[in-house]
């Protein structure tokens, strides 16, 4: 009886003692799940109170670093540009600068070229990396990609560059004319000669200077805020008169075809212009006894309908590698072809940049030997096609067109672009 007892006793006794250890270790894996942990990423407790809020309204990706070099916070821009993975900081460089801040305390700043990495492009990323201490351990590190900076730059500086290269021609042209003209004041066929080409060139750079107003004047102005409907009936018109001259000299055929009645909404002179510079492209480029068409139509796409103007010709084609670049400034496929037509190199950079700002695009389709077609899509008018489907408007159903659209293709046999199927446009 005293042995059962005995034995009953101790199996409380360890029931108890098991308990107390049982409590102790989840009291201890509570308390040690609750203590901070420096190595741990986005951990607010090591952070000085108020860091968190300021680094989450920072335009510059932040990385805050502790004594051992471990990312303590990070923000997602700085996980985009690479710069911290495995919980670490990526950049050496910058580590360096970070150990160097949290030896002496001064704040140290570099601009630096990155490699892109997953990109497969040589291409660098521009960056300027800022580095403060914070606090007694911690290091505050903070990168502002330049990259976007640096080609806006470089674009300006090769837009100045090109600016005063092509004024230099023309002026340099009058100044030597002109002492030609007065050195041979008694010789009225050779001031008649000289005089021609002093206008030639005057008029060219009347016409640089123009598209350069031109230029920035779309680039400035915002064109929804003069937005209306815009009929492109009238914008066709309206390129093919102010081409008529030159097409005539060279005896081109200019025929307007498509979709009647279409409305685009935006900017009308902008409008204008662009439509215009394609036209005037096509027939400068174009040799004589060929046809220009203008065409346009309606096509259906997720985001609304659009409106699709298509301008083909029958020149001399563009190569694959100058399709590329023939929307730059002052990109020109045959440099002397553009001299003898006084080509500025810049109306194609117009016209990208009316469609862009009006919501559309520009496009190219074109083979070496048998002419181009440029494709300039704009969101239809839609509250204009609404009112005339309601009969309070012009009437813009297909089955009132003038010209059908499949039927203005065979004005222009060298244009694939221009077909009734809007997939297989090139």
């Amino acid at each position: 009886m005293d042995v059962n007892a005995a034995v009953a006793a101790l199996a409380a006794i360890a029931g108890v003692c098991t308990g107390v250890i049982a409590m102790l270790a989840f009291r201890w894996s509570e308390r040690d799940q609750a203590r901070p942990t420096r190595t741990s990423l986005h951990t607010d407790a090591v952070l000085p109170p108020g860091v968190d809020t300021v680094l989450s309204v920072l335009r510059s990706s932040a990385v805050v670093l502790d004594e051992s070099d471990s990312v303590v916070k990070a923000s997602s821009a700085a996980y985009a540009l690479g710069l911290v993975r495995g919980g670490k900081l990526a950049v050496e460089p910058m580590l360096h600068m970070a150990r160097d801040t949290r030896r002496d305390g001064e704040i140290r700043q570099v601009e630096l070229d990155l490699p892109r990495r997953g990109t497969g492009r040589g291409e660098a990323l521009a960056v300027s990396a800022r580095v403060a201490p914070l606090g007694s351990r911690l290091v505050l590190l903070l990168v502002e990609d330049l990259t976007e900076a640096r080609r806006i730059e470089a674009v300006r500086r090769d837009f100045v560059a090109n600016v005063s290269h092509e004024l230099k021609t023309p002026t340099g042209a009058l100044s030597l004319l002109s002492e030609a003209v007065m050195d041979a004041s008694d010789d009225p066929e050779a001031v008649t000669r000289f005089a021609g080409r002093m206008q030639i060139e005057a008029t060219r750079l009347t016409n640089l200077v123009q598209e350069l107003i031109d230029l920035s004047r779309v680039q400035n102005d915002d064109p929804l805020e003069d937005a209306e409907p815009v009929r492109v009936d009238e914008l066709v018109a309206e390129a093919i008169d102010r081409s008529r001259h030159t097409a005539s000299t060279k005896q081109i055929t200019m025929a307007a075809g498509g979709t009647a009645d279409l409305y685009v909404w935006g900017n009308r002179g902008q409008l204008a212009a662009a439509l215009g510079n394609l036209v005037e492209n096509a027939v400068n480029y174009s040799p004589a006894r060929t046809r220009v068409g203008i065409a346009g139509r309606r096509i259906a796409a997720p985001g609304g309908d659009l409106i699709e103007i298509a301008v083909t010709d029958q020149g001399i084609g563009i190569s694959e590698k100058d399709r590329e670049r023939i929307f730059e400034r002052f990109y020109r496929v045959d440099p002397a072809r553009s001299r003898a037509t006084g080509g500025t190199g810049l109306g194609l950079a117009i016209v990208k940049h009316v469609a862009a700002s009006h919501g559309g695009e520009v496009t190219v389709w074109s083979s070496e030997g048998q002419g181009s077609t440029f494709t300039l899509r704009l969101p239809e008018a839609g509250a204009v096609r609404d009112r005339a489907s309601a009969g309070r408007g012009p009437v813009t159903a297909d089955e009132d067109d003038d010209v059908p659209y499949e039927t203005f293709s065979s004005a222009v046999p060298h244009s694939p672009a221009i077909v009734p199927a809007p997939e297989v446009l090139p």
